[in-house]
């Protein structure tokens, strides 16, 4: 524990910065490569506006913990869970993190130009994804991105990031559902054979 527990408390830290500056770096080289935001928030006040703000909100809160974490001890104020707080936890929870990175990567790199972040304007030249992951899982990038959340609370078991799960995962099945929403309107008989074929999440 005296090894593991403050290697993995910096680790997140490290982690989720990383993951910021990657998020950040990518959306702009794409902005200026391609000359469009692959960020869709959606209409003002909607539901997928509002899901984006709060996930939003939820990553920043967890990036401001995770690196103040470092210097300062905070486990106090976050409701640590002692009985989860060993070793052996918090590495599994380090290592379903950097899988969920790796899986995340891998779906971003697999969609290409079709990649997008939210739902696209109709007018987007996107297309419709069916082979590969997606034909074993609707939401493939989804179901990476919950795993991570796991992974967070196994790394930090506590009231906070248990919070941030049950928030996560909300957020994200209701996001899916929008998504399969605009993609059955978009792609119509098309996307109907193809979420008969391959389930939403399994």
């Amino acid at each position: 524990m005296d090894l593991i527990e403050p290697a993995v408390r910096t680790f997140l830290g490290i982690f989720f910065l990383m993951i910021g500056l990657q998020f950040s770096a990518r959306t702009l080289g794409l902005y200026a490569r391609m000359g469009f935001s692959h960020i869709h928030y959606g209409a003002r006040g909607k539901a997928t506006w509002w899901h984006r703000h709060i996930f939003n909100v939820f990553r920043a809160a967890i990036l401001l913990v995770c690196l103040a974490r470092i210097f300062v001890d905070l486990d106090g104020w976050l409701g640590v869970f002692a009985w989860l707080y060993h070793w052996p936890v918090l590495l599994a929870g380090a290592v379903l993190l950097l899988a969920s990175f790796s899986a995340v990567n891998y779906l971003q790199a697999y969609m290409h130009e079709d990649w997008r972040s939210g739902i696209a304007p109709t007018a987007d030249k996107a297309r419709l994804l069916t082979q590969g992951p997606y034909s074993r899982s609707r939401n493939p990038l989804f179901l990476a991105v919950m795993s991570g959340q796991l992974g967070f609370f196994l790394a930090l078991p506590s009231v906070f990031s248990l919070v941030c799960l049950v928030a996560g995962v909300l957020v994200i099945t209701r996001q899916a559902k929008e998504e399969e929403k605009a993609l059955a309107q978009r792609f119509g008989q098309d996307y109907e054979v193809y979420r008969a074929k391959v389930p939403r999440w399994f």
